[in-house]
């Protein structure tokens, strides 16, 4: 393997965590993914049967939970410390965060079920991507948005207050706030302010 970091003396974690190409063979790294597999699986198991406990160890899980924020499991991230979930928002079953850079959703958003918000990258080039060399970009979801079920959420991209995207979807590029976008790629096709109008898309 190439030695593409050659002169960095940080820790593969140090790297990732500063949105630099990093390898995920750090022990730091390896014991932050498992912690999140054993308190998603906790997660998952406590709701069922005490849902106090329940919100005990999603609190645990995330970065931030609102008040009133409800994630309905299976929950399945990276890390779980790096995603913040603000108040007041639902989160339909099998969100998939993969949070290796921080994802932030805001206040009052309804979230499909099976959406995938996906913050890894890989680079084009053949050999680094063979190194296993990768990165990450946030993503950032405002205040009361919607994501209709079935929608995936690009590294780096931001969706505005008030947006609805349609089920389905596949969000490569930021969205402004309050539109409609449906399609792959995602694509605005209303303005949502200055209507009376809910929509029915997603």
């Amino acid at each position: 393997m190439a030695d593409h970091l050659t002169g960095d003396t940080r820790t593969q974690h140090e790297r990732m965590l500063a949105g630099d190409l990093y390898i995920a063979d750090d022990p730091a790294i390896v014991e932050a993914q498992r912690r999140a597999q054993r308190l998603a699986f906790a997660y998952q198991q406590a709701s069922v049967e005490d849902s106090g406990k329940a919100r005990i160890v999603l609190a645990e899980l995330l970065g931030e939970l609102g008040t009133g924020a409800e994630i309905r499991p299976p929950l399945h991230v990276d890390y779980g410390s790096h995603l913040a979930v603000g108040e007041g928002t639902f989160v339909n079953f099998n969100l998939t965060a993969l949070d290796v850079a921080p994802i932030r959703i805001g206040r009052d958003c309804q979230i499909g079920p099976n959406v995938q918000l996906l913050t890894p990258t890989h680079p084009l080039e053949p050999q680094p991507r063979r190194d296993k060399l990768e990165a990450a970009l946030p993503i950032t979801i405002g205040d009361n948005v919607w994501l209709g079920g079935g929608v995936i959420v690009l590294p780096g991209v931001t969706i505005g207050d008030d947006s609805v995207v349609g089920a389905g979807s596949v969000v490569t590029r930021d969205l402004p706030a309050g539109v409609v976008a449906v399609g792959n790629p995602a694509r605005v096709v209303r303005s949502l302010y200055g209507t009376n109008d809910p929509g029915t898309e997603g």
